[in-house]
């Protein structure tokens, strides 16, 4: 299965140069000098069957340590024993607590990509319009009207087998529509969108023999991504308009450090480093935070499908035109010449943990506000708390190790929407394997009043089938099981003091109670069917991926590998509203 984490097998890897064989037999390409090897081959084995699966009592116990890969791993009890005839997969919906369907739109019109996909809303002239999107597939939705959804544009590269070297109607070569933060700019007047320009997590196989050799082992492969000629950076539009030709392009920006002027990159030439990942922090005023990696020697990272560790980068966006970049941040380990700090990691050598930033930094209040500290998600590196109230010269507040959760994704987002009342904020990372053939990925409840001293003090309830289900574990429904993200904070309205909504892959989406800190507790859940013939077969296991609330309108949407779904919760979040909203998403405080 496929995901925007492509955690795929690795081979052993080298430290000198390695005799092609083949066609490629007349090129002996050296090993890269960035693929961390200081810990040499420690991948993990694969689980003993007789380690984990179903208990006596109902639940599940997970393996403690598997290597990458999202193979199907079937257990007796399973989901390929309780639904043989809709290929392992639970065909129906599950819904309990107080949460409706408002509205359902399925189908490969409303599913720009199966496995991943980011939104944002925009208003113009009194219709709210909703953005889906990944890459070079992409919708623009009219949602004014919440019970009657229209498309008004589809962006693709279908046309051209979705090669991005290739321009069509729609994207000239290299171009597409990264993970983006649209903000209302007071001195534009106008949304200003940062898009994130990333290179692809996935390294080609050069070695002609197995298809999921990833970096390591893989030196061609490698050399042939750092060729790689596209914009490593981000781009910055004014929205006149929801369309595409509404979007007026106001600066190009690498991120490569080694640029001599990075407002005039050269697309056409392979850049170093990452690019701009996921979505920037953009609240539409002075400071911009984005995770990247600037530099191909940062690098240290045992996820084989990527070649970069992230950290951060801090900017000037008082001119939209002409963003100055102020500062960067990184941990110790992750850069080329940090061997003795990498090694101090447990992670270091199993070849599958991914290490370093995925999302930017996760800001309770903006340093506009007088906001002075951000939460930076590392992967395997746990998580850090930053003084960001100078950008230009961000400093290391205190760290915290997680407990290890090897294979899928660890620390990668932080909710922070009850920090000011609170103090507390929710650390998780995600499942990318099968049949829950991975560590269980707890949403870690963090007390960081002091954020010197931030401590674990719990974990959010693990999500439970309702009754008559027909199962007592999800790990029984097949597909993924565990926490995606909690939404995002470029969502319309405040968020309500007490609640927090995860998608959770075949879990749907969980509405988890937070009122009573010591006792959290799932108030409402919704599970749409796992099973749709208009769904490939190696997507079925990609279910609920994406929340994203209008919390002005109170409406919940959901995004599955089969559509969207919108919900409601008068009891929650309050009554919804299904019609325009009464007042335009801006940021009224800039």
């Amino acid at each position: 299965m496929r995901r925007i984490l492509l955690a795929a097998g690795a081979a052993a890897a080298v430290a000198a140069p390695l005799a092609m064989t083949g066609a490629h037999a007349a090129q002996a390409v050296p090993a890269d000098p960035y693929i961390p090897t200081v810990c040499g081959d420690r991948r993990p084995q694969e689980a003993d069957p007789g380690s984990y699966g179903m208990q006596l009592d109902g639940t599940f116990r997970h393996p403690s340590l598997t290597p990458p890969g999202e193979d199907r791993h079937p257990f007796p009890g399973g989901a390929q024993d309780l639904f043989p005839k809709t290929e392992g997969y639970d065909p129906k919906p599950h819904i309990s607590g107080p949460v409706k369907v408002e509205a359902s739109y399925r189908g490969k019109t409303f599913t720009p990509d199966y496995f991943h996909s980011w939104q944002n809303i925009v208003d113009f002239k009194g219709r709210r319009y909703l953005f889906q999107y990944d890459r070079s597939e992409g919708r623009v939705y009219d949602i004014t009207d919440v019970r009657k959804v229209k498309v008004v544009e589809t962006m693709t590269r279908d046309d051209v087998d979705g090669d991005e070297n290739k321009g069509n109607a729609t994207w000239a070569p290299h171009d597409f529509w990264g993970a983006s933060s649209i903000q209302w700019n007071a001195k534009l007047r106008a949304y200003v969108m940062v898009q994130s320009f990333e290179a692809k997590r996935q390294i080609p196989d050069e070695l002609g023999d197995d298809p999921e050799h990833g970096k390591f082992g893989n030196p061609a492969g490698v050399e042939k991504v750092r060729k790689t000629a596209q914009l490593k950076g981000f781009k910055v539009f004014r929205l006149d308009g929801p369309r595409k030709k509404d979007w007026k392009l106001l600066s190009t920006v690498s991120t490569d450090a080694t640029q001599p002027d990075p407002l005039k990159s050269d697309v056409n030439k392979p850049q170093q480093g990452s690019g701009s990942l996921d979505i920037p922090y953009y609240t539409g005023g002075k400071y911009m935070f984005i995770a990247v990696a600037p530099r191909d020697s940062w690098g240290n990272s045992e996820v084989p499908t990527n070649l970069y560790s992230a950290g951060y980068q801090s900017y000037d966006m008082s001119d939209p035109a002409h963003p100055r970049k102020l500062g960067e941040w990184h941990l110790p380990g992750q850069v080329k010449g940090e061997e003795a700090a990498y090694r101090k990691n447990p992670r270091c050598g199993n070849q599958t943990s991914w290490m370093g930033a995925r999302m930017s930094l996760f800001i309770p209040k903006p340093v506009e506000q007088g906001g002075k500290y951000a939460f930076a998600a590392q992967g395997g590196f746990g998580m850090s708390v930053l003084d960001i109230s100078d950008p230009a010269h961000m400093k290391t507040v205190s760290h915290l190790d997680l407990p290890m959760s090897v294979g899928g994704t660890e620390a990668d987002n932080v909710d922070v929407s009850q920090y000011a009342r609170t103090g507390m904020i929710y650390v998780s990372g995600y499942p990318l394997g099968e049949d829950c053939y991975e560590p269980y990925k707890d949403i870690f409840q963090v007390d960081a009043r002091d954020p010197a001293k931030p401590r674990i003090v719990g974990t959010l309830p693990r999500p439970v089938p309702p009754r008559g289900s027909g199962f007592t574990d999800y790990c029984q429904r097949g597909g993924s099981f565990g926490p995606k993200r909690s939404g995002y904070y470029t969502s319309p309205g405040n968020p309500p003091a007490g609640l927090i909504p995860y998608a959770f892959y075949n879990a749907g989406v969980q509405l988890f109670d937070l009122k009573d800190r010591a006792h959290p507790k799932i108030a409402a859940q919704f599970v749409p069917q796992g099973y749709s013939k208009g769904v490939p077969d190696w997507a079925l296991g990609n279910q609920t991926h994406g929340v994203y609330v209008e919390w002005d309108r109170k409406i919940i949407w959901v995004f599955t590998n089969d559509g969207i779904y919108a919900l409601s919760s008068r009891k929650l979040i309050g009554k919804p509203r299904f019609d325009a909203p009464s007042a335009p998403f801006h940021n009224s405080w800039l």
